[in-house]
C-alpha cells in the first residue's frame, strides 16, 4: 500500500456501476433528480473500492456506488467547502478525523446499531473509537491498516532503526519522503514520543526542531527525498538506493521480487496509519453506507479488497482468505502482531503547520 499516493493514481474508469473520477473531475452535485436510495457516493483513495467488490454489492442492494478518488488533504477540503455534502462516505486516516470535525463539523456519528460490529477486528476497532470519539460520539469505524518502517537490501546494508540510515557509510544511498511520518519516525528512533507532547505546542515544537536538525545532517545520505512509489521502489530494484523508509506493502512487494530486499520493522516501532469510514454530516444515503460498510466488511468482500490494495483490512477473518505468501511476509514482518507498533493518533489543530515549517526548512537547507 502506497501512503503517498494511493494519493492518486489519476486514471478514470467506468467498469460496471464504478464511476471512478481524478479529485479535480469530481462532479458530486450531478443527478439530484436521482433516488439517492440507489445510489452511493464514495470518497476515497485509490483500489479502495474495487469494481469487483461494486458489481457484487450492485448486485445484492441494487445501490449504484459512484467512487471520486481522493486523499487526506483534499477529502478534509472538499467536505469543509460544502459544509459536508456532495459524498454519503468518506475515508479519511483515523488521525484526521478529530480535529477537522471539532473546528469544520463536516462528519455525522455512527449508529453502531446500524453495524456488525462482530466483523471487525476487536483491537483495530478500539484504536479507532479512542482516536474518532468526540463528546461521548463515535465518528469513524476502521477500514484498511498499514505500517511505515524500514526496507533494505541485506547485501548492501543493514540496518535496525530509523536514524540508521544516517550511517556514514550509507552516503548517498538512502531515502525517506519529505513529510510528517519521517519527523514522527526520527523523533521515535532517538528516544523521544512525539505523540506524547499532543498536549503540549511548545515542547512539541522544540522536539520538532531538533528532529529537523537531525534530519538536515543527514541530508547527504538520502539520494533524494521520494515523492511517489515508482521512484522508490525503481530505486532499490536498481541498487540505487540500499535502505530506506518505506510502507510494510512496497517492501513487500520488492521482497517478491528479490528476496535480498525486506521489510524491517524498526526497533523504536514501525508507525501504523488506518483509514477509516466516515459519514459526511450532509449525506443523503445513510441507509446505503451502512450497507456498504456491513458488505465490505465480510470476510470474503475483504479480502477482495486487501488484494485490491496490497493491505490488510480491519475485517475479522478475512486475513484467511488472503495470499499466502502475503500472509507469511506480514507474520516475518510483525511477528507480536501489533506489539512493536505505534498507532498514529488525533493530530492537533496547528501541529502540520509546525511540522510543515520544519520540513520546509530540511528541504531548503544546504
Amino acid at each position: 500500500m502506497n501512503r503517498t499516493l494511493p494519493l492518486l493514481l489519476v486514471t478514470c474508469l467506468t467498469v460496471m456501476s464504478c464511476t471512478q473520477r481524478t479529485p479535480h473531475q469530481a462532479t458530486p452535485g450531478q443527478g439530484a433528480n436521482e433516488d439517492d436510495s440507489k445510489r452511493l457516493r464514495i470518497i476515497t483513495w485509490s483500489d479502495y473500492a474495487p469494481a469487483e467488490v461494486i458489481a457484487d454489492f450492485k448486485k445484492e442492494t441494487g445501490i449504484q456506488v459512484e467512487v471520486t478518488l481522493s486523499n487526506n488533504e483534499e477529502m478534509i477540503s472538499k467536505l469543509r467547502a460544502t459544509g459536508g455534502a456532495g459524498f454519503d462516505l468518506a475515508q479519511p486516516s483515523q488521525d484526521r478525523i478529530s480535529g477537522p470535525q471539532q473546528e469544520f463539523a463536516i462528519y455525522k456519528p455512527i449508529d453502531l446499531t446500524k453495524i456488525d460490529t462482530s466483523q471487525f477486528v476487536p483491537e483495530l476497532l478500539e484504536t479507532v473509537k479512542r482516536n474518532a470519539t468526540i463528546g461521548g460520539k463515535l465518528y469513524a469505524l476502521p477500514y484498511v491498516w498499514g505500517a511505515e518502517g524500514l526496507v533494505e537490501n541485506s547485501k548492501q546494508a543493514h540496518i535496525v532503526d530509523y536514524t540508521d540510515l544516517c550511517k556514514p557509510e550509507l552516503k548517498g544511498k538512502t531515502s525517506v519522503r519529505l513529510k510528517r511520518p519521517a519527523l514522527m519516525a526520527f523523533a521515535l528512533a532517538m528516544g523521544k514520543d512525539p505523540f506524547a507532547l499532543y498536549g503540549d505546542t511548545k515542547a512539541y515544537t522544540e522536539l520538532m526542531e531538533e528532529v529537523g536538525r537531525r534530519l538536515t545532517a543527514c541530508k547527504a545520505n538520502f539520494r533524494f527525498f521520494y515523492d511517489n512509489k515508482d521512484q522508490l521502489l525503481n530505486g532499490l530494484r536498481s541498487g540505487e538506493i540500499s535502505a530506506a523508509m518505506v510502507w510494510d506493502a512496497g517492501a513487500w512487494a520488492l521482497n517478491r521480487e528479490n528476496p535480498d530486499i525486506h521489510f524491517v520493522n524498526p526497533k523504536s516501532g514501525a508507525i501504523a496509519w488506518m483509514d477509516t469510514f466516515t459519514l459526511p454530516a450532509k449525506g443523503k444515503n445513510d441507509a446505503g453506507a451502512y450497507a456498504w460498510i456491513n458488505f465490505t466488511m465480510r470476510p470474503a468482500e475483504a479480502a477482495k479488497i486487501g488484494k485490491s490494495i496490497g493491505n490488510f483490512t480491519a475485517s475479522k477473518g478475512s486475513d484467511e482468505l488472503m495470499d499466502p505468501l502475503m500472509r507469511a511476509q506480514f507474520n516475518a514482518s510483525f511477528p507480536d502482531g501489533f506489539k512493536n507498533v505505534k498507532w498514529y493518533p488525533a493530530i492537533p489543530a496547528g501541529f502540520e503547520e509546525i511540522e510543515g515549517r520544519i520540513l520546509d526548512r530540511i528541504k531548503a537547507a544546504n
